[in-house]
């Protein structure tokens, strides 16, 4: 080989996985290699769900991606210099071909030295012909019989990778919540996972927010629409704010609910659940319930809540 061959050849990658080539001559260090999980299982085991937990987790999640893109992905998450430190994939078989491509992937991912588990979603075959008959949808791979003949085919065609997996997860009796807790007992590490807020002011005469998870109506101080001199301002106006917090009870309101929210958040994410979105009304969404959006989330922060505050309906008026 000459030296310039040597030169336009792509490095490969080291044996001991110190550093993995893209392709493009563009050498990658190990540190920058992302974490891999794959999911995979028996339709209807709880894939997207798993899938999901990742996801909120922080995981980088790609739903459906053909086996024979999965060293892509890698490799562009290890170009992304440590902004895409864990993916996810979600791949299922449905075809002979389909397992090949998914060896032959795992096979260059282990000659690339990529840390990669996969995960196995395993269920009954009662618990899945109930649940199919729940949604009233066929067994991708039943064709012209029956759901119990396409779960024996899917379940023979992932007989090999079901062996190989690094974790299998019986759902045959787990709800969403216990399947998410088992996720995140593997995956959360010593952290527990964070609870995002998003903290909605809106106006009753607008209607509720569809997508509330709790609702707080502020229509028990005065409303500073009455008083000339603020009408024209909204919530985020000091002199606004100062005036909704000057009304018996509104500290003592603020101060409860805020301590309320911290008993809610803590069973939130014993259950999973890792978005909450806190609707605050008033009559018209534009002072009462403006200032004490604005002074909810500021507690919520200063607790370690990521949060997120959107005023629906100022300015409709």
């Amino acid at each position: 080989m000459t030296e310039q061959d040597k030169q336009e050849r792509p490095e490969r990658p080291k044996e001991n996985g110190a550093q993995v080539s893209t392709g493009e001559n563009v050498v990658v260090p190990e540190a920058a290699i992302p974490e891999l999980v794959i999911i995979s299982g028996m339709s209807g085991a709880g894939r997207s769900t798993a899938a999901k937990c990742l996801e909120d987790l922080g995981w980088f999640v790609v739903d459906n991606l053909p086996p024979a893109l999965i060293p892509t992905m890698v490799e562009l998450g290890a170009r992304s210099q440590g902004n895409v430190a864990r993916i996810a994939v979600v791949v299922d078989v449905r075809g002979r071909r389909f397992f090949d491509n998914l060896r032959e992937s795992l096979a260059d991912l282990d000659t690339r030295g990529v840390t990669r588990r996969i995960v196995f979603l395993e269920s009954s075959d009662e618990a899945l012909v109930r649940r199919f008959e729940s949604v009233r949808r066929p067994h991708p791979l039943q064709g012209d019989g029956r759901i119990v003949d396409g779960i024996a085919a899917e379940r023979e065609l992932l007989r090999e990778l079901r062996g190989d997996a690094d974790l299998v997860i019986d759902t045959s009796s787990l709800n969403v919540h216990e399947l998410r807790a088992k996720m995140d007992a593997q995956f959360a590490g010593e952290e527990e996972p964070e609870l995002r807020a998003t903290v909605m002011s809106f106006g009753f005469k607008y209607g509720l927010p569809v997508d509330a998870d709790l609702v707080v109506d502020m229509r028990f101080l005065p409303n500073p629409h009455w008083v000339p001199e603020l009408r024209p301002y909204t919530g985020l106006n000091e002199e606004v704010s100062a005036y909704v917090f000057n009304q018996p009870g509104a500290k003592e309101f603020l101060d409860r609910y805020t301590e309320l929210l911290q008993l809610i958040a803590a069973g939130y994410r014993r259950e999973g659940k890792r978005y909450v979105t806190i609707a605050v009304g008033c009559t018209g969404g534009k002072h009462r319930s403006v200032a004490t959006s604005e002074k909810l989330a500021a507690r919520l922060a200063a607790q370690g809540v990521e949060t997120v505050v959107v005023h629906r309906d100022m300015g409709r008026e």
